[in-house]
């Protein structure tokens, strides 16, 4: 069996526990050997075809490279040359993030991360995290399978795309009263987290977002003039 520039071949044997398989063995010139095993001769017939298929439409490499990486790669790859690039306070929240799908995913190849492999991480997180929580941990790992696509070849599919979002609540705006924000004040003097009511008094102070605060740093402090300069807001702009 041989398509353009193709050598396929299947091997009928027997596995461990005595069943029929059959092996499949792909030989592409300038690529390496791709094999598998199948325990029925459609679904061989069919793999050979979609590897055809493939390099006919130049996405055999990927395949290839799809194979060869797990996720823990991808997310050490994306950590070093992509996170550097983005706002301190992004990359502040979107470690935790990538750690946790490093924890659910990280041992498994790129080739076996389907859209149903995803609906049941999402649907793992919904049980503990709000729809908006769950959204930003599948827009990181989109965002991974994106760059992983156009930078390095590793993939030619985001399965993320074909993942629905949650649906997200539109909350009421409401500011706190005078008595609410006493009682804030008081529960966050009384925390064991020595630096929760400086930063509440500075979120109430600034309206700077919670990513802005964490990621803040002494160079965006003046304190002769009594300002705080946030360099890298969520709109690109800077905002005292």
């Amino acid at each position: 069996m041989a398509g353009e520039g193709i050598m396929a071949s299947i091997k009928k044997t027997t596995n461990k526990d005595g069943r029929t398989v059959y092996r499949v063995r792909i030989r592409h010139k300038n690529q390496p050997t791709q094999t598998a095993t199948f325990s029925k001769l459609a679904d061989a017939k069919k793999w050979i075809h979609l590897t055809e298929t493939s390099v006919l439409e130049g996405r055999h490499f990927p395949i290839a490279e799809a194979k060869r990486h797990t996720v823990a790669e991808l997310i050490d790859r994306y950590a070093y040359e992509i996170m550097p690039r983005k706002r301190p306070s992004t990359v502040y929240s979107e470690k935790y993030r990538l750690e946790w799908w490093r924890e659910q995913l990280g041992s498994r190849l790129l080739i076996d991360i389907t859209p149903p492999v995803i609906i049941e991480e999402r649907n793992k997180l919904a049980r503990n995290h709000a729809d908006s929580t769950v959204n930003r941990y599948l827009a990181i790992l989109s965002h991974m399978f994106t760059i992983a696509i156009k930078e390095w070849q590793w993939l030619d599919d985001n399965p993320v795309h074909k993942v629905s979002k949650l649906k997200e609540p539109h909350h009421r705006t409401r500011f706190l009263s005078d008595e609410e924000r006493r009682a804030l004040l008081i529960a966050c003097k009384q925390s064991r987290n020595p630096h929760l009511y400086t930063v509440v008094i500075l979120a109430l102070s600034t309206r700077a977002r919670r990513g802005e605060l964490l990621g803040m740093t002494w160079q965006n402090i003046d304190l002769q003039r009594g300002i705080i300069l946030l360099e890298d807001t969520k709109n690109g702009e800077r905002r005292l």
